[in-house]
């Protein structure tokens, strides 16, 4: 943490912030609180700009090149399961996926739309290598499950995705401001992608056409036949991706995620 003490100064408290990267610090002096991060992209002076982020204090740039961002370190809390069905997360989510603004910086970093092709092709890749540690039959009905439906959930229309949209990425702040955050995997995709994640893991299935409603929506079939696509893929990508980093425990929390989506829908 060197290079941080020579940008703040000795007289900052530095801690580690967790995260998946482990390059995010809380600094703290004299009242002063910052969320400092290294090598952001800089699409997160966008989503500063709209208020969907805690807001971005400055950034600067190391020798090396290296990016180091200040946010505001807000008091707050991540929001709980239940409180997911809330109306002001479908506005939230509503807001960003319709955001021409942040399309537009996303797609000059050079995101191009992510099809649900290019999705199956990296999952069966990474599982060819997980196979020989740790091969399980409902990751291989999954799969199935995806290029049995792929070319059914083409979709024209594509949007910013945060594509974790886990209650614990959800920022309810002292002041009562909703943020979402943690925006290293943002893609731009079908809608469906971030829409499916949280509406299978958060809110009951009889009040999705409510939620939809309030996210702005009135949802057709193909609407719901996506949905189920992309939360069945990102559960597998999740498994995956935890598998990589040797965290099986957490695998199999989301291997049982994804069994309930597949029971559910007489995937199994």
């Amino acid at each position: 943490m060197n290079w941080l003490e020579h940008i703040l100064g000795s007289n900052w408290t530095i801690t580690p912030a967790g995260g998946s990267t482990g390059e995010a610090y809380y600094a703290q002096t004299e009242g002063k609180r910052l969320f400092l991060k290294r090598n952001s992209s800089p699409f997160l002076a966008v989503l500063s700009a709209e208020g969907i982020v805690p807001k971005l204090v400055w950034t600067k740039r190391l020798e090396n090149g290296d990016v180091i961002t200040a946010q505001e370190w807000l008091e707050g809390r991540e929001l709980k399961p239940e409180e997911m069905k809330h109306r002001r997360v479908a506005n939230l989510l509503s807001k960003i996926h319709h955001s021409t603004e942040l399309l537009d910086m996303l797609m000059r970093l050079g995101k191009h739309p992510l099809t649900p092709d290019e999705v199956l092709k990296d999952i069966k890749e990474n599982q060819k290598i997980l196979d020989q540690v740790d091969p399980r039959i409902e990751i291989h009905q999954a799969i199935k499950f995806l290029e049995k439906h792929a070319h059914h959930v083409h979709h024209d229309v594509h949007v910013v995705c945060h594509c974790d949209t886990n209650h614990n990425n959800w920022l309810l702040s002292s002041k009562d401001q909703l943020y979402l955050i943690d925006w290293d995997n943002a893609m731009v995709a079908d809608p469906a992608l971030d829409l499916g994640m949280l509406l299978y893991n958060y809110i009951p299935e009889d009040h999705w056409n409510v939620w939809l409603k309030e996210y702005g929506i009135y949802p057709d079939s193909h609407m719901f036949e996506r949905m189920k696509w992309y939360s069945v893929s990102q559960a597998l990508a999740f498994i995956q991706w935890h598998q990589m980093r040797g965290e099986y425990d957490e695998a199999s929390i989301r291997t049982e995620k994804l069994k309930i989506i597949m029971k559910k829908h007489e995937i199994l």
